[in-house]
């Protein structure tokens, strides 16, 4: 009985199928290999760049706004101011200017 040698020439269509299935197959794992690697290496760079970064300077509150000026509302610099043009020029006497003054600051 003769032994049957294979098919010689050309593949047939499960061949040809066959090694395309291991083709696709190769170029699919290298592929993943190649996406894996790549997004490793730029999470490691992304950690080291975190690492090297100086730290975040803290956020400063703006200062509070000045008092507001006691006495009713009334601008007690400007007040004081027009008691004493009011004492140089005469129109108070002493007493009265101490007296206004003490009622203004008090």
């Amino acid at each position: 009985m003769p032994l049957r040698m294979g098919r010689v020439g050309r593949p047939g269509l499960l061949g040809t199928v066959a090694r395309t299935a291991v083709v696709a197959g190769t170029a699919q794992a290298t592929s993943n290999a190649v996406n894996n690697r790549a997004r490793r290496r730029n999470a490691e760079q992304q950690a080291y760049a975190e690492q090297q970064a100086p730290p975040p300077q803290p956020a400063y509150a703006p200062p509070p706004p000045p008092p507001a000026p006691s006495g009713g509302g009334t601008d007690v610099v400007a007040e004081l101011t027009k008691l004493s043009q009011l004492h140089e020029a005469g129109a108070l006497s002493d007493a009265e200017f101490a007296a206004a003054k003490t009622k203004l600051l008090g």
